[in-house]
């Protein structure tokens, strides 16, 4: 049922959303900010800026994008359209969860507030568990879980900021790669279309090379050349594909 009636109060369901915060997503995504404390510190971040940017940005990958970036002295512009493309992904996840949390009385406030922590894990999270909530309870149990999630993440990147530098050369660099480990899958896996696995692919190879070659700007050309390559590619196979079918017929 998509409209469940329930007298449980919303406090109720604002704890039930914090709870989520022990479901098995929430806890790989903790371990991976574990992995971006310590490449914050590795690339030479303060403790209040790495937090900052955990709570700021939220998204993972568009925090490693920046991070990395930064410290690789890339130019201004180059970050700001790097991490606005990592971020545009985002909008089909709002325009998907909105419908299903919001009510008549719903103001846009709240909903820009929801919009701030949608990042993969919390949509995930929402649109398998939102449908078992009442309509008008969902915007506080999806509250509940995302700024749940936020906040104890960036406590963890402020915690174990302080932590890293004294743990193992092999322990620290287990956690460096952690979070590019988790980047790759999670992109891997929530990808379902060919052509878009195809754009990953390109862009991952090219990457170092354009590292060698245009310093500061290699992440920003491997995602677009990458993306744009992949199109072209995939709309070439279509049409051979068709022209193939049609002389069939």
């Amino acid at each position: 049922m998509s409209d469940i009636l329930d007298d449980r109060p919303a406090s109720y369901w604002l704890l039930q959303g914090m709870r989520g915060l022990f479901s098995i997503p929430a806890l790989i995504l903790m371990c991976s900010f574990v992995g971006f404390a310590a490449f914050a510190f590795e690339a030479g971040l303060t403790r209040g800026e790495a937090m900052f940017m955990t709570f700021s940005v939220w998204a993972l990958p568009a925090a490693m994008i920046l991070t990395g970036m930064l410290s690789g002295g890339a130019p201004l512009i180059a970050i700001i359209v790097a991490v606005s493309l990592s971020s545009i992904r985002m909008m089909p996840m709002v325009a998907a969860l909105v419908p299903e949390i919001r009510t008549k009385k719903t103001s846009v406030l709240i909903l820009l507030l929801c919009s701030h922590v949608v990042a993969i894990t919390a949509w995930v999270f929402a649109m398998q568990t939102v449908k078992s909530v009442p309509r008008e309870h969902r915007v506080i149990y999806f509250l509940g879980f995302g700024y749940t999630l936020t906040a104890v993440n960036t406590l963890i990147v402020g915690i174990c900021y302080g932590l890293v530098a004294g743990f193992p050369p092999l322990v620290a660099g287990a956690l460096f790669f952690l979070t590019p480990v988790y980047f790759i899958a999670s992109i891997w896996l929530t990808s379902k279309q060919a052509v878009v696995r195809l754009a990953y692919v390109i862009g991952l190879v090219s990457g170092p090379t354009l590292a060698l070659l245009l310093p500061g700007w290699d992440i920003l050309i491997a995602g677009i050349g990458g993306g744009t390559l992949a199109y072209l590619i995939d709309r070439g196979w279509r049409s051979r594909r068709a022209v193939a079918e049609g002389g069939k017929a």
